[in-house]
C-alpha cells in the first residue's frame, strides 16, 4: 500500500484522471454515464497523497466566493448571453418562435440554476472542484493557461466520450467542440477569479439549466440550434483567447495554482 500511495503521490494527475474514467465508465455498461466518478476521484488522489491538508485545499476552492461582484455577473451573463443568441440566430434562420412556458415564472431559471449547482449527480458539482479545482491547478503549475488549458480540453472530452458516441445518450460527435470550446471559458474564469471553483460551478450549472435544442421538436430546426450552440461557444472561445493572448501565454495567477503537495500523515510516515 505504501508503494501504491507512493506513485499516487508522485503522479496525482494521472491517477486522477484513470480513476475519473474509470468510475464514469463502468455505469456505461448499464446505459448510465457516472458524472460524480470526476468527484470520487479528486478526493481520493487528494487524500491518498496529501491527507486532509489537501482536502481543505480542494474544499476551499470550491467556498472560494471573495471575488469582485462583477464576476459573477460575467459567469451567469455569458451562458445566457450564448443561450439567447443561438435562439435569435435560430429565429432569423427560419425556426418559429418557441414557446416560452419553460422561461415562466422567471425565477424559476434562478432556480434551475441553484438546483444544477448543488446536484450531487450532476455534471457542474462534480466536474468543478474536480476538473478546475484539482486538475487545472495542478496542470498550471507548470504550464502556461494555454497549455494547461489545451491538454485539460482534450481529457474532459475524452472523459464525456461515451455520451457522443453511444447513441442511447443521444448527444451527436460534433457536440464534443461544445465541450472543447467551454473547457477555455472555464478556464479562462478560473484563472480571472483566482482560483474560484464556485465562480465556474456558477458558470457551469446556468450554461446546463437551459437546453435551448429541446425548445423545437426534432428535425431541422433542432439540429441546426445544436450546430449554432457549437458555433457560439467556439466564436467564445476563440475570441478570449486571440483577445487576450498575454494572458494565456503568462504565469497562471498564483491563486489559481495548487501550493506544493502536503504529504498525507501517513504516507510521509510509511515512506
Amino acid at each position: 500500500m505504501s508503494r501504491a500511495a507512493a506513485w499516487v503521490q508522485a503522479h496525482q494527475l494521472a491517477a486522477f484522471f484513470v480513476l475519473a474514467y474509470a468510475l464514469s465508465w463502468a455505469a456505461v455498461a448499464f446505459g448510465s454515464f457516472f458524472a460524480p466518478g470526476a468527484l470520487i476521484a479528486a478526493l481520493i488522489v487528494v487524500s491518498v497523497a496529501e491527507g486532509t491538508a489537501g482536502l481543505k485545499e480542494l474544499g476551499s476552492r470550491l467556498i472560494r466566493w471573495r471575488v469582485h461582484w462583477i464576476w459573477y455577473v460575467i459567469a451567469i451573463a455569458v451562458p445566457l448571453a450564448v443561450h439567447l443568441s443561438t435562439m435569435g440566430a435560430n429565429m432569423a434562420l427560419g425556426a418559429p418562435a418557441p414557446s416560452t412556458d419553460d422561461f415562466t415564472p422567471v425565477y424559476g431559471i434562478a432556480l434551475a440554476i441553484g438546483m444544477n449547482m448543488v446536484d450531487p449527480f450532476g455534471g457542474p458539482f462534480s466536474e468543478e472542484p474536480s476538473f478546475r479545482g484539482f486538475a487545472q491547478a495542478r496542470l498550471q503549475s507548470r504550464r502556461t493557461p494555454l497549455a494547461a488549458t489545451a491538454i485539460l480540453a482534450v481529457l474532459i472530452t475524452g472523459w464525456h466520450a461515451p455520451l457522443f458516441f453511444v447513441s442511447s445518450f443521444g448527444l451527436e460527435p460534433y457536440e464534443a467542440l461544445t465541450t472543447v470550446a467551454v473547457t477555455f471559458w472555464y478556464g479562462w474564469l478560473f484563472n480571472q477569479t483566482s482560483g474560484s471553483a464556485l465562480l465556474t460551478l456558477l458558470a457551469h450549472a446556468t450554461e446546463g439549466s437551459i437546453n435551448t435544442e429541446d425548445l423545437w421538436p426534432s428535425g431541422a430546426d433542432a439540429t441546426r440550434e445544436t450546430w449554432l450552440y457549437v458555433v457560439v461557444w467556439c466564436a467564445v472561445a476563440l475570441g478570449l483567447v486571440l483577445a487576450h493572448r498575454r494572458f494565456w501565454t503568462a504565469k497562471a495567477p498564483p491563486g489559481a495554482v495548487e501550493p506544493p503537495a502536503h504529504p498525507s500523515p501517513t504516507l510521509a510516515t510509511e515512506t
